[in-house]
């Protein structure tokens, strides 16, 4: 990931250009541009965006993937770009043309550059939000670990490689892990 090489604040960063079909992410106050994804990775984000597509009540519901800002905090900044993330409509913040509120569900597909300190950057910054859940997607081992926030952190409560998977917070929702890898 490239970096710019200074700490932008909240106000500097809504001031620069937005430059379309570019992945980046604010940790820290350092801007992080991210190559884009591979397609077995978009492959594995469409087939859950198509499963939850179907699912969801969209009256009462988003789901919004890669595409959108997620801000955590603004002093010091930090907006992370989940691959997945569906909030219940009632809850969201949108400011800036950003969100400010913590999602019921986030998904990440690991990628193999991501190092474990990357990943559990991330998981600290939606601990932080107030996340409920998130499912960590590895498209190497073929498995999908689930998380859950208690007491403030987000904790392993199960780890799949087959079976159904049902978000906590939206029940009549249901993804066969077996449908989200690329044929």
């Amino acid at each position: 990931m490239a970096t710019l090489p200074k700490v932008i604040t909240y106000e500097e960063w809504l001031e620069m250009p937005v430059v379309e079909d570019r992945l980046e992410e604010v940790v820290e106050g350092e801007v992080r541009f991210m190559p884009p994804n591979k397609v077995p990775h978009a492959r594995i984000i469409r087939a859950l965006t198509a499963a939850f597509l179907r699912q969801l009540d969209f009256r009462k519901t988003e789901c919004l993937s890669s595409t959108f800002g997620l801000v955590i905090r603004t002093e010091p900044l930090v907006c992370r770009s989940p691959d997945i993330a569906i909030f219940e409509l009632a809850t969201m913040v949108e400011k800036d043309g950003y969100l400010h509120s913590a999602p019921q569900l986030i998904v990440e597909v690991l990628s193999p550059s991501e190092s474990r300190k990357e990943i559990r950057a991330k998981l600290d910054d939606y601990e932080s939000l107030g996340v409920p859940e998130v499912w960590l997607v590895s498209p190497e081992a073929c498995t999908v670990e689930l998380l859950q926030l208690e007491d403030g952190k987000l904790s392993r409560t199960a780890l799949v490689a087959e079976g159904i998977l049902q978000p906590k917070h939206f029940p009549g929702v249901k993804v066969d892990i077996a449908e989200i890898w690329p044929a």
